[in-house]
Protein backbone atom coordinates (compact mmCIF):
# COMPACT_ATOMS: atom_id res chain seq x y z
CA UNK A 1 0.00 0.00 0.00
CA UNK A 2 1.28 3.44 -0.81
CA UNK A 3 0.33 6.66 0.88
CA UNK A 4 -0.62 9.25 -1.75
CA UNK A 5 1.32 12.30 -0.61
CA UNK A 6 -1.12 14.67 -2.29
CA UNK A 7 -4.05 13.25 -0.29
CA UNK A 8 -2.21 13.17 3.06
CA UNK A 9 0.42 15.94 3.02
CA UNK A 10 0.51 16.43 6.79
CA UNK A 11 0.88 12.70 7.38
CA UNK A 12 3.64 12.63 4.80
CA UNK A 13 5.46 15.40 6.65
CA UNK A 14 5.04 13.55 9.95
CA UNK A 15 6.61 10.47 8.36
CA UNK A 16 9.49 12.55 6.98
CA UNK A 17 10.06 14.06 10.43
CA UNK A 18 10.11 10.56 11.96
CA UNK A 19 12.67 9.47 9.39
CA UNK A 20 14.82 12.53 10.15
CA UNK A 21 14.63 11.69 13.87
CA UNK A 22 15.88 8.19 13.06
CA UNK A 23 18.57 9.63 10.79
CA UNK A 24 19.68 12.02 13.54
CA UNK A 25 19.86 9.21 16.08
CA UNK A 26 22.10 7.35 13.63
CA UNK A 27 24.42 10.34 13.43
CA UNK A 28 24.56 10.38 17.23
CA UNK A 29 25.61 6.71 17.18
CA UNK A 30 28.37 7.46 14.69
CA UNK A 31 29.65 10.35 16.79
CA UNK A 32 29.52 8.18 19.92
CA UNK A 33 31.46 5.44 18.14
CA UNK A 34 34.24 7.94 17.43
CA UNK A 35 34.12 9.66 20.84
CA UNK A 36 34.32 6.45 22.86
CA UNK A 37 36.60 4.58 20.41
CA UNK A 38 34.27 1.73 19.51
CA UNK A 39 35.61 0.37 16.21
CA UNK A 40 33.25 -0.83 13.52
CA UNK A 41 31.70 -3.39 13.31
CA UNK A 42 31.58 -3.76 17.12
CA UNK A 43 27.96 -3.42 18.29
CA UNK A 44 29.01 -2.72 21.89
CA UNK A 45 31.86 -1.09 23.72
CA UNK A 46 31.76 1.88 26.06
CA UNK A 47 28.51 2.08 28.09
CA UNK A 48 27.75 5.57 26.73
CA UNK A 49 28.10 4.28 23.17
CA UNK A 50 25.92 1.28 24.04
CA UNK A 51 23.11 3.57 25.22
CA UNK A 52 23.12 5.56 21.99
CA UNK A 53 23.32 2.44 19.85
CA UNK A 54 20.45 0.83 21.75
CA UNK A 55 18.24 3.91 21.31
CA UNK A 56 18.91 3.82 17.57
CA UNK A 57 18.13 0.10 17.30
CA UNK A 58 14.99 0.47 19.41
CA UNK A 59 13.83 3.32 17.19
CA UNK A 60 14.24 1.07 14.15
CA UNK A 61 12.17 -1.57 15.92
CA UNK A 62 9.47 1.01 16.63
CA UNK A 63 9.52 2.27 13.03
CA UNK A 64 8.50 -1.22 11.90
CA UNK A 65 5.17 -0.70 13.70
CA UNK A 66 4.81 3.05 13.26
CA UNK A 67 5.18 3.33 9.49
CA UNK A 68 2.47 0.87 8.42
CA UNK A 69 0.24 2.04 11.28
CA UNK A 70 0.33 5.69 10.24
CA UNK A 71 -0.16 4.85 6.57
CA UNK A 72 -3.14 2.63 7.30
CA UNK A 73 -4.63 5.00 9.89
CA UNK A 74 -4.45 8.21 7.85
CA UNK A 75 -7.47 7.38 5.64
CA UNK A 76 -9.46 6.41 8.75
CA UNK A 77 -8.47 9.21 11.13
CA UNK A 78 -7.85 11.94 8.60
CA UNK A 79 -4.67 13.72 7.65
CA UNK A 80 -4.42 16.12 10.59
CA UNK A 81 -5.05 13.54 13.33
CA UNK A 82 -2.69 10.96 11.83
CA UNK A 83 -0.04 13.64 11.40
CA UNK A 84 -0.52 14.81 14.99
CA UNK A 85 -0.08 11.27 16.24
CA UNK A 86 2.98 10.93 14.01
CA UNK A 87 4.47 14.12 15.42
CA UNK A 88 3.79 12.89 18.95
CA UNK A 89 5.62 9.67 18.02
CA UNK A 90 8.68 11.68 16.94
CA UNK A 91 8.61 13.77 20.10
CA UNK A 92 8.36 10.52 22.05
CA UNK A 93 11.46 9.17 20.38
CA UNK A 94 13.41 12.30 21.30
CA UNK A 95 12.17 12.15 24.90
CA UNK A 96 13.02 8.43 24.96
CA UNK A 97 16.56 9.10 23.68
CA UNK A 98 17.25 11.90 26.14
CA UNK A 99 15.96 9.83 29.03
CA UNK A 100 17.88 6.73 27.98
CA UNK A 101 21.13 8.65 27.54
CA UNK A 102 20.75 10.06 31.07
CA UNK A 103 19.67 6.77 32.65
CA UNK A 104 18.07 3.79 30.84
CA UNK A 105 15.54 3.54 33.66
CA UNK A 106 14.29 7.03 32.65
CA UNK A 107 13.10 5.88 29.23
CA UNK A 108 9.48 5.28 30.29
CA UNK A 109 7.86 8.62 29.40
CA UNK A 110 9.42 8.59 25.93
CA UNK A 111 8.37 4.99 25.41
CA UNK A 112 4.80 5.91 26.33
CA UNK A 113 4.79 8.83 23.89
CA UNK A 114 5.93 6.39 21.20
CA UNK A 115 3.80 3.38 22.10
CA UNK A 116 0.44 5.11 22.57
CA UNK A 117 0.25 6.89 19.18
CA UNK A 118 1.26 3.67 17.44
CA UNK A 119 -1.36 1.69 19.33
CA UNK A 120 -4.09 4.25 18.55
CA UNK A 121 -3.20 4.16 14.86
CA UNK A 122 -3.14 0.35 14.77
CA UNK A 123 -6.57 0.20 16.41
CA UNK A 124 -7.94 2.89 14.10
CA UNK A 125 -6.66 1.07 11.01
CA UNK A 126 -8.21 -2.19 12.19
CA UNK A 127 -11.48 -0.45 12.99
CA UNK A 128 -11.53 1.14 9.55
CA UNK A 129 -11.00 -2.22 7.86
CA UNK A 130 -13.72 -3.92 9.91
CA UNK A 131 -16.10 -1.03 9.23
CA UNK A 132 -15.61 -1.45 5.47
CA UNK A 133 -15.98 -5.22 5.68
CA UNK A 134 -19.25 -4.92 7.57
CA UNK A 135 -20.52 -2.43 5.02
Amino acid sequence: MTLPTNAFPLTTLAIVIALFVYFGLGIIVGMARAKWSVPAPMPTGHPEFDKRNRVHINTLEQLALFLPAIMLAAPVLGDAIAAGLGLLWSIGRIVYARGYYRDPAARGPGFGLTFLPTLVMMIAAGFGAVRVLLG
